[in-house]
């Protein structure tokens, strides 16, 4: 079967137990996820959920593997969007590798399906989220406020 797969690959100047701490921390996802958040055990086989910042299940999903702080892969369905959720499960990959002075974060996302919407969605909110990670964890700071804003008005 043919698959669709994006991959996103950053170096964020960190270390791999600060950067798997960030990416499973339910409170310190909010600051960079646009204030949603996961709710898992994060050992093989315990739930997972993405939650939206007023309690909607967004994603839910299964932990596939969890080998901290170098490898955490989820199974992952789309819930609020019945055309991408009727796709199926996808699986996401986070691969953490510590090189000298950075961790290189590999995000591969994807699912057994041609010319998925769902990854298709995923590929415009991983650089966004990815990027507010990157930014506070080198600055304290996020680099963008709002997933989706209002497009700008021209006089």
């Amino acid at each position: 079967m043919a698959k669709s797969t994006f991959v996103y690959v950053t170096y964020i100047r960190t270390t791999p137990e600060k950067l798997w701490s960030a990416l499973t921390d339910p409170e310190f996802q909010k600051q960079y996820w646009f204030g949603t958040h996961c709710e898992s055990g994060w050992t093989r086989g315990s739930s997972w959920k993405l939650v939206y910042p007023d309690g909607r299940l967004a994603d839910s999903g299964e932990i596939v593997e969890a080998e901290p702080p170098r490898r955490l892969v989820i199974r992952w369905r789309n819930e609020w969007k019945p055309e991408l959720k009727e796709e199926g499960y996808s699986r996401c990959t986070m691969d953490l590798e510590e090189t000298a002075s950075a961790v290189k974060l590999t995000i591969t996302h994807s699912i057994e399906r041609e010319r998925s919407k769902f990854i298709e969605a995923v590929s415009g909110g991983w650089p966004k989220v990815i990027s507010n990670l990157k930014s506070l964890l080198e600055t304290g700071a996020v680099a963008l406020l709002e997933a989706y804003p209002a497009a700008s008005v021209k006089a």
